[in-house]
């Protein structure tokens, strides 16, 4: 391995896979010395990943801070996890570990980060609206759960400053009759009823099961095994993209939807003239469901706003490591500030 200065250990921890990656800097580009992908749940903490990731390089962690994007409210350098039942705390990591330094920071800050290191043929189009390069962009991602941002530009220091968000907690707000029964179905099930809940690999297989209880279809036995075998969202997209099982295709329908109208909602709040960005773990995999109109039939459904709601740039992120970018991009912000080595 080439020796640079300024190593960063760059991961991106989310409910069901976790990536970790060894970055360094060279001008504004970012370069990858090595790369591993992780089972989150497989391990019992993020110290057991990380000590699995150091044995397998010649670094160790006294030459390289770490920056980590985690899924979860980041407190005082602390997080517990939202999809997985780990408690991280970076001065812990860091001196467990040996770590020049730690820093943590929500899951969707560090995607916010990494967008302004995406090419052209990392996203996909879904609105041109009237983009403004300078303005503030909206970040919204369903994977294990439902993650929202916000990046603001700034013209004195030339880069974003992204804020984090836990919007996906907010209450499910249902549109029509359909979606009230789905309302009333999950209140049976949940406390509180988070639009998290429905937009969500766990929100797509709520759909599913409210729509088979509610008498919209049966549940083919075809189906039924397949979703005990494997990941149930997965196993609902795939089988409602190709068409084959009608329970799946209105339940894939009816959480595009939803999640146009929340994506939609949070343009609303956020008034984002540089775009909102569709991204999470689901994005990339259901992009031929985004495209087809009902995801923006959702966003566009704002009543008197309507019309405006067309100006706002759409784009869905393909690329899956946006995050891992940003959280690289945190820590190399850590060395220009003459941090990293504290």
């Amino acid at each position: 391995m080439t020796m640079y200065q300024n190593y960063i250990l760059a991961g991106d921890i989310g409910g069901t896979k976790t990536i970790l990656a060894i970055a360094y800097f060279e001008g504004n580009r970012i370069n990858w010395a090595h790369k591993k992908r992780f089972i989150s749940h497989s391990y019992d903490s993020l110290d057991e990943m990380i000590i699995e990731f150091f044995s397998e390089i010649s670094l160790k962690p006294i030459d390289v801070i770490a920056s980590f994007g985690i899924a979860g409210p980041v407190q005082d350098g602390r997080v517990k996890t939202t999809n997985l039942p780990w408690h991280v705390d970076a001065s812990e990591l860091k001196n467990n570990l040996g770590f020049k330094n730690v820093n943590l920071v929500n899951d969707f800050k560090s995607i916010g980060l990494g967008i302004p290191y995406l090419k052209e043929q990392d996203l996909l189009i879904l609105n041109e609206g009237l983009k403004d390069r300078n303005g503030h962009v909206a970040i919204i991602g369903a994977g294990t759960g439902l993650g929202q941002g916000l990046a603001i530009y700034s013209r004195a220091h030339k880069r974003y400053r992204v804020l984090p968000s836990e919007g996906g907690h907010c209450d499910f707000a249902p549109n029509n009759e359909e979606e009230i029964g789905l309302l009333r179905y999950l209140m049976q099930k949940y406390e509180h009823v988070s639009v998290e809940k429905v937009v969500s690999g766990l929100g797509l297989f709520n759909i599913y099961n409210y729509l088979a209880e509610s008498g919209f279809a049966e549940r083919s036995p075809e189906t039924r095994k397949k979703l005990e075998a494997g990941d149930p969202a997965a196993v609902i997209s795939s089988l409602a993209i190709e068409g084959s099982d009608a329970l799946c295709v209105k339940a894939l329908d009816m959480f595009a939807s939803i999640y146009g109208a929340e994506a939609g909602n949070l343009a609303l709040k956020a008034l984002p003239s540089g775009g909102l960005y569709v991204g999470g773990g689901m994005a990339p995999k259901l992009k031929g469901k985004l495209i087809d109109g009902t995801f923006m039939k959702g966003f566009l459904n704002k009543g008197r706003l309507s019309e405006f709601m067309k100006s706002i740039p759409v784009y869905v992120i393909l690329n899956e490591e946006v995050g891992l970018m940003g959280a690289a991009v945190r820590g190399s912000e850590l060395y220009l500030n003459n941090k990293g080595a504290k």
